[in-house]
């Protein structure tokens, strides 16, 4: 009787955004995941989502229910490929039937940061001139900032960190605000002039942590997946994700957070503002960290109840025009 020849495991299958940053966070999860399983091979499929080919129209206009995540989702319901590595701030809340977050990474600083033109490099936020023109494409940085700061100017940019920066020395912009997270992962910390605090500006549900979406009913993928499972930052990012499912308030919308592990102990913040950033409302709920997800309802049901729903009801009806 022949001896019983055993197939070799199955090449996994990566998919990626093409940007640099995607790039560079897909690569990083392959050699992490390589390191632990040196017999396996993981290959990166590259592609094009529907967020990197506009560029020339506001984020918040498009519609953002997958803007950076739908054509991934795509390959991996078709078993084109098997799982994506995404920045999970781009990640939806509600995913696709048949998809699950399976996994999230150990958080980068999450926080905002400035980033000015030479001729401001002895300026901070708050002592930018007046009528300074702020580059952003995030409705969430644009109303806390004009909450704080409402003579500065703000400009929408688009395009990729490279792109928005040339613009920035280029002199089209006095300042930018980007993460902290984006930044150092490209090797730009020393482009960092001020990381914004919190009370200044919350973050967006979870910035500078990475999220990787697998088909469900996966269990191989999943369990290769905990790994690199960091359950401090899972635990935040769930509590994160409920707050922002609950207010069913989409990437686009200035909906910030902050989040605070100590032992067992969760605490979350939560914010939203108005786009003129006359109206914010924020709140602070703690309780176990094991119950992430429910801290995260509880603190949007209470910022609901002080106003936030009319707020976001508001803000839809903007976007919308």
């Amino acid at each position: 009787m022949s001896p019983t020849v055993s197939s070799p495991p199955r090449t996994i299958r990566i998919a990626s955004r093409k940007s640099q940053l995607a790039l560079v966070q897909t690569y990083w999860v392959q050699e992490q995941l390589q390191k632990h399983f040196p017999g396996r091979t993981f290959e990166v499929h590259t592609m094009s989502t529907q967020g990197d080919k506009i560029l020339d129209v506001a984020l918040a206009k498009i519609g953002d229910k997958g803007l950076f995540t739908k054509e991934l989702e795509v390959g991996m319901l078709n078993n084109e490929t098997d799982f994506a590595v995404h920045s999970l701030k781009d990640l939806p809340t509600r995913l696709p039937q048949g998809l699950v977050l399976g996994c999230v990474t150990a958080r980068e600083n999450p926080a905002d940061a400035l980033v000015v033109h030479e001729k401001h490099k002895d300026k901070q936020l708050d002592t930018l001139p007046e009528g300074a023109v702020i580059g952003t494409s995030s409705l969430r940085r644009l109303a806390q900032l004009r909450h704080h700061f409402p003579h500065l100017a703000f400009k929408d940019i688009r395009g990729n960190l490279n792109t928005r920066l040339g613009k920035l020395d280029a002199g089209e912009y006095d300042a930018l605000i980007l993460a902290v997270a984006g930044l150092e992962r490209l090797g730009m910390s020393d482009r960092i002039h001020q990381v914004i605090p919190s009370e200044v500006s919350l973050h967006a549900v979870g910035q500078g942590a990475l999220g990787i979406e697998c088909r469900a009913e996966d269990s191989e993928i999943i369990e290769i997946l905990q790994v690199i499972q960091h359950q401090p930052t899972a635990y935040r990012c769930y509590a994160e994700r409920a707050f922002l499912r609950e207010l069913e308030g989409g990437c686009q919308v200035p909906i910030g957070v902050n989040t605070h592990l100590d032992g067992d102990t969760l605490t979350l913040t939560g914010m939203v503002a108005s786009l003129d950033g006359q109206r914010l409302i924020k709140d602070t709920i703690t309780g176990a960290a094991s119950d992430a997800e429910q801290i995260g309802i509880q603190l949007a049901q209470r910022l609901r109840q002080q106003g936030a729903k009319a707020i976001l009801d508001e803000i839809f009806a903007q976007i919308q025009r």
